[in-house]
């Protein structure tokens, strides 16, 4: 995945891409939605693909993937990712039936330019997982964290931005999360706090690598401190028990 900056932040992916482990797990039920959105779609182009934690069998995946770490960690099975951006994609006109970014259109340098691309090399559908940057800081974790949630909102390009870049007819469908989602991204642990408390929980998520150490010990010193208290189940316990979240995860599917 491409780590530029974005709308002039000063934000770049910079020490996650060495310290991201070997792969996500999928969550089956976000699989399906994933999957649902291709339709029947044969051959998909995955762009920033990274270890293709949501390529499955069910299509037949090209996949695009500039940072090497990343395409050294994808598992054998896979195909093996093409380096190359976004924004400059090395295929035909029309050449795929379909096409999916998931969770990496804020990591491009132009995701405007990349999502133009997607559409002139994809007959079909063009699939977007990301999440909605004006949701991002409803979610508790800004409590806690409010910085990392501020770098979030400011990567994620809205919706209306994504939806005229990638032109014709665009749905946005919300996603929800479920409480043991199986994937590793913030709001995943949304009924389950002590999860966020281990850094290899927090290590998927971009956002948490422009804290520095300081910062981190801020974090996890106070949400220990208000899971201890009670003062956490105080305020968001109902989310313990609730069996799904809506927060900003978001699907895009364009079609020409």
């Amino acid at each position: 995945m491409v780590m530029p900056t974005l709308d002039g932040d000063a934000v770049g992916y910079g020490p996650l891409t060495s310290a991201r482990p070997a792969a996500r797990r999928p969550d089956e039920r976000i699989a399906q939605v994933i999957a649902r959105s291709l339709g029947e779609a044969r051959t998909v182009l995955n762009v920033g693909a990274g270890t293709g934690s949501y390529e499955t069998a069910a299509h037949t995946f090209t996949a695009v993937e500039p940072s090497p770490a990343m395409r050294a960690r994808r598992p054998a099975q896979l195909v093996t990712a093409i380096d190359a951006v976004a924004e400059d994609l090395p295929f035909a006109d029309g050449q795929f039936d379909a096409s999916m970014a998931l969770f990496s259109v804020q990591d491009w340098s132009d995701a405007d330019a990349g999502l133009r691309e997607m559409r002139r090399v994809t007959r079909g559908p063009v699939t977007v997982l990301t999440c909605d940057p004006a949701r991002v800081r409803d979610f508790w974790l800004y409590e806690y964290a409010p910085d990392v949630l501020e770098t979030e909102a400011r990567r994620y390009p809205s919706l209306d931005r994504l939806a005229g870049a990638l032109g014709g007819a665009t749905d946005v469908q919300p996603v929800p999360v479920p409480l043991d989602c199986t994937d590793s991204f913030n709001e995943a642990y949304y009924g389950r706090p002590e999860l966020l408390l281990d850094p290899a929980a927090r290590q998927p998520c971009s956002a948490w690598s422009f804290l520095d150490d300081r910062a981190r010990q801020d974090f996890d010193f106070s949400l220990r401190h208000a899971l201890g208290s009670g003062a956490w189940d105080e305020a968001f316990g109902h989310l313990r028990g609730r069996p799904s979240y809506d927060g900003s995860l978001v699907l895009l599917r364009a079609l020409p």
